[in-house]
């Protein structure tokens, strides 16, 4: 059996969409680790991965059912629709989301945390330093009157000893997690011009073992 027959059409498409699974799984998991690390939340990209995440999920789980059973009509519908359509549209707001996470620099984050952290009330904060062990936000000069204020009303067990800022904490945290998200999604959005290609090639294939007078 050649590379270009039914076969292997069918398993290279069903392989295709496993991978789309298993990659909006860990967009997901690895999007919801770093949303649940405190004011990483606050980084609204992270909040669009996941989005990318669940939808990349779903058209796989439609376009694997469609595969394993090679229903013409379902097919049809997944490749002409959600494929070449849906599929195409995820994969620019997915390249859009990872070339922003890939881009963001270290300035732009600060302005989000610094941001967020001013719109937080006292006990927010405070919460927030005991669960991270740290104790303000970031000790430079345009916030060392407010970076004073929060060490002093600092609870964290750090205290007692040497505490970090929470800001350096959470700026490898978030670093960490959008290399991650922007490596990962950059890479595989690339992979969804396959799936629509193979869609479509299979669709087009008919079945060795139905009826050759068959259409469905």
């Amino acid at each position: 059996m050649v590379c270009g027959g039914f076969t292997c059409s069918k398993n290279a498409l069903c392989s295709l969409n496993v991978v789309y699974m298993l990659v909006g799984l860990l967009l997901i998991g690895v999007a919801a680790w770093g949303k649940g690390f405190g004011i990483v939340s606050s980084i609204h990209i992270i909040g669009g991965v996941i989005a990318v995440g669940v939808f990349l999920l779903l058209i796989a789980i439609v376009g694997l059912i469609g595969a394993l059973n090679h229903h013409q009509v379902m097919l049809f519908f997944v490749s002409l629709l959600i494929y070449m359509v849906i599929l195409f549209l995820v994969f620019l707001f997915q390249f859009g989301v990872s070339c922003s996470c890939l881009a963001m620099n270290r300035g732009q984050q600060e302005t989000l945390l610094n941001t967020t952290w001013n719109m937080m009330s006292n006990d927010t904060r405070l919460s927030l330093e005991k669960q991270l062990d740290c104790c303000g936000l970031l000790n430079t000069t345009a916030s060392e009157a407010q970076f004073k204020t929060d060490y002093t009303l600092c609870a964290a067990p750090c205290k007692s000893k040497k505490c970090y800022t929470c800001g350096e904490k959470m700026l490898q945290h978030s670093a960490e997690v959008l290399k991650i998200l922007g490596g990962v999604g950059l890479f595989f959005s690339f992979t969804e011009i396959l799936g629509v290609w193979l869609a479509v090639r299979y669709r087009n294939q008919k079945d060795p073992r139905a009826n050759p007078s068959a259409f469905l």
